[in-house]
């Protein structure tokens, strides 16, 4: 991997699996250096990084981390569970991110996403594989935009929101915090919290 230099922390991952595999791959691309991954699972391997120890030790690290899990149920508790600790935020290097977007602590962007102008991106948030986030969305911590979603202009999202595979929100529609939008969905209007909407248009 890059060489990190002398004035910045050491990173590591929280997870080793399959989403793991894809922030460590961008995190290389982007030419950032990890000393490894935290994993309850003695027997998980990522790439060539070495596993530091279960997620418990991660009181004695004294570096920055990235929670690479997927799953957004399984993200909020070790969200909790690591307590307040500095955050990697990690581009991959096709991402294109505009220069008035925020991107919240710990955030990831994938490969081939656009993020444009005075979007807002919460902490610990997913923008996955080639999404599109339309200018001034507002997106809330630990929210997941699924590969190949397309978000329209003002568009909000509620903190621990799922929003599946291939789906598309109309400009301006506001979804509220813990919701599901089902894969391909079409979401037409504001969405409650809490709420599982699928279909086309969503409901």
């Amino acid at each position: 991997m890059a060489s990190m230099s002398d004035t910045q922390p050491p990173a590591a991952l929280i997870g080793g699996g399959g989403h793991a595999a894809v922030i460590a791959d961008a995190a290389t691309r982007a030419g950032l250096e990890l000393a490894g991954f935290f994993d309850d699972d003695e027997s998980a391997t990522l790439f060539d990084l070495r596993r530091l120890g279960p997620i418990d030790v991660i009181s004695s690290w004294n570096g920055t981390v990235h929670i690479a899990m997927g799953d957004l149920s399984v993200r909020a508790d070790n969200i909790e569970r690591i307590g307040p600790r500095e955050r990697l935020t990690i581009v991959h290097p096709t991402a294109i991110v505009a220069p008035s977007a925020v991107l919240g602590a710990g955030s990831f962007v994938a490969a081939g996403s656009i993020v444009n102008p005075r979007a807002q991106i919460g902490e610990d948030s997913i923008l996955n594989t080639g999404c599109i986030v339309e200018h001034d969305c507002q997106i809330a911590q630990n929210v997941h935009i699924a590969p190949g979603t397309v978000l329209g202009g003002g568009v909000g999202i509620g903190a621990g929101t799922l929003v599946g595979l291939g789906s598309r929100v109309l400009p301006g529609i506001a979804i509220g915090s813990g919701c599901i939008v089902g894969c391909g969905a079409v979401v037409t209007r504001d969405v409650q919290d809490a709420a599982v909407v699928k279909g086309v248009p969503a409901g």
